[in-house]
């Protein structure tokens, strides 16, 4: 799949991005932009500043309402004016320990959100695709192997165990509504749905609390003070924000064509020399922005889970979709990234220029 054969296909295609003033939101209603595709957003609005969303000015360039996810009136009324084709839901509380801080709305907005936008599809006809977006900490996790979609799912935190909920709400609506294979009264012909779990994602714009990328930038250019490392022996699959988002519009692409076999879940995960400590991420972040020192201040209390790792051959052998950049471009691309905006106050540039340079390197497959 080359870059130009995914621009054909988006191109025109009506596209609801749910949570599309987050991080990972901003990065994908960007791409899908470029790719020809008239998008709309469903989100609240941004919680820090600055923030992706308006440093590329996309409060100008899609048609954005800012609203709760858990207000389904608002929600359907947004479905039925749009009338999208394809659904990207990524609107929730993302984080782990924010999750234990407020664990009710964590639960509210990711199980009933997810359920909103099931609803919403099920009774819009002009919907043809969607692609639910939870985690890859849905999975009971043993510390052995990288988890594969059919692993057992667990959840220990707040938000890990919301994910899980998600994970059932959409299977539910899949063997309810939208089971391909199986005849029933309720089947809505012609919508196929699948959930996605990636790894922790790297890149520029992203400012959102409790996470360590955002972690070092605010210390570097912000605070000017050391970076504290809470759990620096923890092992997660980093990977630039780009890879698993283009594996999402890959699996839309599919489910939008009709592939039966393309619905239910994936994992979009880097290879096994992006398996990294937090540490050692610190480490080689702090050596590619030329600035910066760290602290390790263990901190007691939250559960986090200490080693995560995804298994990505299904996503690999069934869509031709493969990472594109290795542990070391990941953070070159995300220090060059915040370099280049507490420079010159840019995000569209460089944004543009690595989504460019990011489309060069396919095709997939």
């Amino acid at each position: 799949m080359t870059a130009s054969s995914l621009a054909k296909f988006f191109k025109g295609k009506r596209v609801l991005v749910t949570g599309h003033t987050g991080f990972k939101g901003s990065w994908l209603s960007f791409t899908l932009l470029k790719l020809g595709a008239e998008v709309s957003g469903y989100s609240l609005a941004p919680d820090t500043e600055p923030n992706l969303y308006s440093a590329l000015g996309l409060g100008q360039s899609i048609k954005s309402t800012i609203a709760d996810i858990r207000d389904y009136g608002k929600l359907s009324t947004v479905f039925e004016k749009e009338k999208p084709e394809i659904v990207l839901h990524l609107a929730a509380q993302p984080l782990v320990r924010a999750s234990y801080d407020d664990p009710l709305f964590t639960f509210s907005t990711n199980v009933m959100g997810t359920a909103n936008v099931l609803e919403c599809i099920r009774k819009n006809n002009s919907v043809k695709a969607s692609v639910i977006i939870t985690t890859d900490k849905v999975y009971e996790n043993k510390g052995g192997a990288p988890h594969k979609e059919n692993d057992e799912l667990g959840g220990y935190d707040p938000y890990s165990s919301s994910k899980v909920c998600a994970e059932h709400v959409t299977r539910c609506y899949i063997r309810s509504f939208f089971n391909p294979e199986q005849e029933t009264e309720n089947r809505k012909l012609g919508t196929f749905i699948a959930s996605a779990r990636a790894g922790n994602v790297l890149g520029g714009g992203d400012w959102s609390k409790d996470r360590i990328v955002p972690d070092i930038m605010r210390a570097v250019f912000e605070k000017k003070e050391k970076v504290i490392l809470r759990n620096p022996s923890s092992i997660r699959p980093w990977q630039h924000v780009l890879d698993p988002l283009f594996g999402y519009l890959l699996l839309s692409k599919k489910l939008y064509e009709g592939d039966r076999d393309a619905v239910g879940a994936w994992n979009f995960a880097p290879g096994e020399a992006n398996f990294i400590t937090v540490e050692e991420l610190v480490k080689r972040s702090v050596k590619a922005l030329g600035k910066g020192s760290y602290l390790v201040k263990r901190e007691e209390g939250k559960h986090e889970t200490a080693i995560l790792k995804l298994d990505a051959a299904k996503a690999r052998a069934s869509l031709g979709w493969k990472p594109l950049l290795g542990i070391g471009e990941c953070v070159e691309w995300t220090a060059e990234w915040y370099n280049h905006f507490y420079s010159a106050r840019d995000a569209k540039t460089i944004t543009s220029r690595q989504l460019e340079l990011f489309m060069e390197r396919m095709p997939y497959g």
